[in-house]
């Protein structure tokens, strides 16, 4: 070999060595499957969740206030059908009842009485005045708020019960599930809602924790 030749080859391998290694190998491409989105979902299960707790309590507040506190107390649910009471009670009204002493009926207070000794109808009306007899046996004069006349003479006896509380509109539900035939309605009802509620419950936690997941690959 020549001196021009190797002279040749020392450059070329010098060249060679400078060179930076080119690795001729095509890069991998990373096939990532495009990850949906989940907040619309979650939105939704948040909302329905919300939705199904608000109807709950709604309705387990009108169990509370038809069904329980009167069954609980001894008191009695009524409902207004007539206007005699407006604007006060409406009709639809609901009226809750209890027994108090005579001697604890003040005027202004409304009292829950019998008309007729033989008929099981009742009149709630306000007690406008108060008088007693000779033997001292009171009679109330009583009267609705809507009427111009007030009603006959009612004796102590004829009472039944005083007014409690009064909540507008619930009279109509007393009225549809206040029968022995229809008193499951309402707990029903709660009891199914509730079942609801918990399944939407769970299903968000669940569906987060997946997303969760997802995201953490």
């Amino acid at each position: 070999m020549s001196v021009i030749d190797r002279h040749r080859d020392e450059q070329t391998d010098a060249r060679t060595a400078t060179e930076p290694h080119q690795d001729l190998r095509r890069p991998r491409r990373e096939s990532r499957r495009p990850r949906r989105d989940s907040r619309p979902r979650e939105i939704l299960h948040a909302l329905g969740l919300g939705l199904s707790a608000g109807i709950l309590a709604i309705v387990v507040g009108i169990a509370v206030l038809v069904i329980i506190i009167p069954r609980a107390t001894g008191a009695v649910p009524l409902t207004v059908l007539t206007q005699s009471m407006e604007p006060h009670f409406p009709p639809g009204t609901l009226l809750v009842v209890h027994k108090v002493p005579i001697d604890d009926i003040r005027i202004g207070d409304v009292v829950t009485y019998e008309p007729n000794p033989n008929d099981p109808t009742v009149i709630s009306h306000r007690v406008i005045a108060i008088t007693a007899e000779s033997d001292g046996t009171k009679i109330f004069t009583v009267k609705g708020d809507n009427n111009a006349e007030a009603d006959a003479p009612v004796q102590a006896k004829q009472i039944q019960a005083v007014l409690w509380y009064a909540v507008p509109w619930l009279g109509w539900v007393n009225s549809a599930v206040g029968s022995s035939e229809h008193s499951w309605v309402i707990p029903l009802a709660a009891g199914a809602l509730l079942l609801y509620a918990g399944y939407l419950f769970v299903a968000h936690f669940v569906q987060r924790a997946r997303a969760s997941r997802r995201a953490a690959e």
